[in-house]
């Protein structure tokens, strides 16, 4: 897991990049390698992957995130990335796998209220996605809006937002 790390920090290209997300990604399958990874920062290494301008490599860290994000400890160190995925969220084209990876971190990160205010802004956007997405990208949408209306406290803000 060091030696992944380290070569994702270490190369520029893509389809390594993609390759050694995708094994941290499965690695994550275990509990002992998902506090290994945070151990050996890979939380971060990994989060900075999302800034990737290639969309197979973010949608990569996304999906290690997601597999990361099922670790209380994780979801810690995960919340500060929240705002760029709900960002990439908004910004990926409609439908793609990048979106819906994406979505699918958020549903993890939204299942308790902890990180429910960092989702806040990205409300019109999610319902736009619920109106315009395909079945999938609605169904993944429906699971964030579901646990965010779990919270009394985003009441208001589910029922304000513009669409």
């Amino acid at each position: 897991l060091q030696k992944l790390i380290h070569l994702l920090q270490a190369t520029d290209d893509p389809l390594i990049q993609e390759q050694a997300l995708i094994t941290l990604s499965n690695s994550a399958a275990f509990s002992v390698n998902q506090d290994m990874i945070r151990n050996l920062d890979g939380l971060s290494v990994i989060g900075g992957m999302l800034s990737n301008c290639v969309p197979k490599v973010k949608e990569k860290a996304l999906n290690a995130l997601n597999n990361l994000s099922m670790n209380i400890k994780n979801q810690e160190e995960i919340q500060v990335f929240i705002t760029q995925v709900c960002r990439t969220v908004e910004s990926a084209p409609l439908n793609s796998d990048v979106q819906l990876a994406g979505l699918r971190l958020l549903t993890n990160m939204s299942v308790t209220n902890d990180y429910h205010q960092k989702m806040i802004n990205s409300i019109p956007c999610f319902l736009h996605l619920l109106s315009e997405g395909t079945e999938r990208t609605q169904i993944q949408v429906l699971k964030v809006l579901v646990n965010l209306s779990a919270n009394p406290a985003m009441t208001r803000h589910l029922l304000r937002a513009q669409v």
